[in-house]
């Protein structure tokens, strides 16, 4: 029998790359075949495939939206595609790779014959730079998450209890603000440099991304940094050709050492400067916004998160909230987080109030839906809007927005970017708790209303 493996990773690593792998192992068993996926999340590698399982393997999927180290699976065919498409057709991916063509033993033999991409195929690919972007969020997450809220719990000695050295309140606020939210921006153009050029990229990107801090260039200064490291890194790899006996110089010091100083001086020189500008007027008009831009920053933010529910419109939104933490601008931050919470939250309420809109597996389904929702996993609501994408992704977008906008005019901020509602019972890590928790019920009823309205009723 021919064996399958694949390897499911999102940016975030805590709903995709597992809804994914369940799919992909799902569809085997209804086909009779055991496959092995390996995931990538939040937690690290789990279920890794071995290189004898890659050396036996027919074909390798790839569900992925970040780097999964692919130059393993070289001389192998590899069906590639973004990791929400393997939750919505395991079935049909796995056809595609038992359809691939197994690799001829000289190929395999031959690792510069490279990875073959999915064939011909109708099926969609992330490119290059979502998926190098995303390798850098997904790396710098953790960072913003313990930072965010190890600022949270040192405001609970009282809101300026850290300003006085030696207590334990200026010690959280040390390893939050001053070591983990110190490392966001390097950690980000360092990873999507790795991504870019794998290890010869890290130190031109981390380097770049601390100078980027250091200039005041913020998150948008690091992904310039780290495109631009990695892709020097990548350049000086393909092009720079040494004997045999010195190619060993080559990853430990020219290329770090020309990437670095060449990513370093463009940074110092050319880049830092304007866009350190652009990021100081950016996060003053943020700071001093009128309540008519907050609200049309929060629709559209909130419309955003809802649209595609985890793709690239949705972490778009998301990454540009994260980054501003780096400036202290919080407002953004809260009004994603409330309405990436909103869609699923929302089904599980129309499923209480519609229920004649509703197959009883939805119904079942809705309740997973609110425990997902009330944890900021916005993919909950796929399933939903999979099997009825015309009425209710509209719906999920105008609770959503709703959302958003409610947030912003609320003045809610919140300090951390990921925890869902258990965010809220840490103490001042949510600016203007109360209303923020109203906000996402607003937006939560509004979702629910949509849907009775517009979804038609199933016949018993």
């Amino acid at each position: 029998m021919k064996k399958i493996y694949a390897v499911t990773a999102c940016p975030t690593g805590v709903a995709h790359t597992y809804m994914a792998a369940e799919s992909l192992i799902k569809a085997g068993k209804q086909k009779d075949m055991e496959i092995k996926v390996e995931t990538r999340g939040a937690v690290g590698v789990e279920n890794e495939i071995t290189a004898q399982e890659i050396a036996e393997a027919h074909a390798i999927i790839v569900a992925a939206d970040t780097d999964v180290q692919e130059g393993r699976f070289a001389g192998k065919p590899v069906v590639r595609v973004p990791v929400a498409q393997a939750i919505r057709n395991a079935s049909g991916l796995i056809e595609q790779a038992l359809a691939m063509e197994a690799a001829a033993p000289a190929a395999e033999a031959a690792p510069k014959a490279s990875v073959q991409t999915e064939p011909a195929a109708k099926t969609k690919t992330r490119s290059p730079f979502y998926k190098h972007l995303m390798t850098g969020v997904s790396a710098m997450l953790p960072l913003v998450v313990a930072g965010g809220l190890l600022i949270a719990i040192s405001f609970i000695f009282g809101i300026k209890a850290f300003e006085q050295e030696g207590t334990f309140a200026a010690a959280l606020m040390d390893i939050g603000g001053g070591a983990a939210f110190a490392l966001m921006v390097p950690v980000l153009a360092g990873f999507i440099a790795f991504s870019i050029a794998e290890k010869p990229g890290l130190a031109p990107g981390l380097i770049g991304g601390m100078l980027a801090s250091q200039l005041g260039a913020g998150f948008l200064g690091g992904i310039i940094a780290g495109f631009l490291g990695g892709y020097v890194a990548l350049y000086l790899k393909k092009y720079i050709k040494l004997p045999r006996n010195f190619e060993g110089l080559k990853p430990i010091l020219l290329i770090p050492l020309l990437a670095s100083g060449i990513t370093g001086l463009l940074m110092i020189y050319v880049i830092g400067e304007p866009v350190k500008y652009i990021m100081d007027h950016l996060t003053l008009w943020l700071q001093s916004i009128g309540s008519t831009n907050a609200v049309l920053l929060g629709l559209l933010l909130g419309g955003m998160m809802a649209i595609d529910m985890g793709g690239p419109i949705n972490k778009a939104a998301y990454t540009f909230s994260v980054g501003l933490l780096a400036s202290q601008v919080y407002g953004p931050m809260a009004a994603v987080m409330a309405a990436g919470m909103t869609p699923p939250l929302g089904l599980w309420l129309a499923t209480l109030i519609a229920k004649n809109k509703f197959t009883k597996e939805e119904k079942d389904a809705g309740k997973s839906a609110a425990v997902l929702g009330l944890s900021f996993i916005t993919e909950g609501a796929i399933p939903f809007a999979a099997s009825d994408p015309l009425r209710v992704i509209p719906c999920l977008v105008a609770g959503s927005a709703v959302t958003g906008a409610l947030s912003m005019v609320f003045h809610a901020t919140l300090q951390a970017p990921h925890g869902g509602a258990f965010v809220l019972l840490i103490p001042n890590a949510v600016g203007h708790v109360g209303l923020y928790a109203l906000a996402i019920v607003i937006g939560s009823v509004v979702t629910a209303l949509s849907l009775k309205f517009t979804k038609k009723t199933i016949a018993e």
